[in-house]
């Protein structure tokens, strides 16, 4: 064996090309540039989101500062102003807040309001939704046309007939209108939506749960609710937010006892004036609630949103 061949390792591999190394190097350098542009784009891009984030969520830290001040210290400077005087920080407008009947019995009716309103359309819209998509019954294409109608209807138009419709069976200024009311007009949308999202089920699926002897209770309970998991939390959220955050609904439907707090700090506003020690407090309560049942089913929300859309 020659001292070539000991110092090629026995393999006989033939010497490299003249000229190969340099066009290595010179392919890696253009390789190692679009990395590096990649990373900078990563990174201008998660700056971009960031600062994004942090203009939508300045409201938010601004009405907590200014919950967290005093009514004085309100009225004579910003709220930025903690950061360079953190003594001003105080939870007595929250224990003020605790101690108004108005505000607090509202917040709990605003729960019996919301709650209902979103459990009794998610369940009534996936049955219908169900039926609308799997379902052979007389009408049924021109009844859900019927229902994508009501897409259209605003609420404005029903206010005074329904607000007639519930003094004349008994239901008006308590909670049960307006849940009625809410219900009434949430169901067109979750009808519309989990329809279109339970038609998307491939019908193999279906058709082996009948073979298996799967009626159309369990077929929906097992197979439909499972798979439409996603659309439904979707629906929930969409439907916990509206009610959550309505005012024009309860401020005609609801009396002082059945008021939401929407209502109820609309009216700490007309009634006192800068009653801002009770308002902001009462309006960051109201406000992060629905941040936190959006934040936690986060995941469910954009799986929901985002099917249907790739094949």
């Amino acid at each position: 064996m020659t001292t070539a061949e000991k110092t090629d390792g026995g393999a006989g591999r033939p010497p490299a090309a003249p000229g190969t190394a340099g066009r290595a190097a010179a392919g890696a350098a253009p390789r190692a540039a679009s990395r590096i542009a990649a990373g900078l784009g990563g990174a201008a891009v998660r700056a971009v989101l960031l600062v994004v984030a942090l203009f939508w969520l300045m409201p938010t830290v601004g009405l907590l500062l200014s919950s967290l001040r005093d009514s004085t210290d309100i009225a004579s400077s910003g709220w930025w102003e903690v950061f360079t005087e953190p003594a001003q920080l105080t939870v007595s407008n929250y224990a003020g807040l605790m101690a108004n009947d108005a505000v607090t019995g509202s917040l709990l009716n605003t729960v019996l309001i919301a709650v209902p309103s979103t459990v009794l359309v998610v369940v009534i819209g996936a049955l219908a939704g169900y039926a609308f998509a799997w379902m052979e019954f007389p009408g049924r294409d021109w009844l859900f046309l019927v229902v994508v109608g009501l897409l259209v209807v605003p609420i404005q138009v029903a206010l005074v007939p329904v607000a007639k419709l519930f003094g004349g069976i008994g239901v008006f200024g308590d909670i049960s209108g307006v849940v009625a009311f809410h219900v009434a007009f949430g169901l067109p949308f979750a009808v519309f939506l989990l329809r279109n999202f339970f038609a998307e089920i491939p019908r193999e699926l279906l058709e082996a749960a009948r073979l298996d002897g799967a009626g159309e209770i369990r077929l929906f309970a097992t197979v439909v609710m499972p798979l439409g998991g996603p659309a439904i939390a979707s629906l929930g959220i969409f439907q916990f937010l509206w009610v959550w955050n309505d005012m024009l609904v309860a401020l005609i439907f609801a009396d002082s006892g059945s008021a939401p707090v929407t209502v109820a700090l609309q009216q700490q506003v007309r009634q006192f004036g800068a009653n801002i020690d009770v308002l902001a407090p009462g309006a960051f309560v109201s406000m992060v609630i629905p941040l936190l049942v959006f934040f936690a089913f986060q995941r469910q929300f954009v799986t929901g949103v985002m099917a249907g859309a790739v094949k």
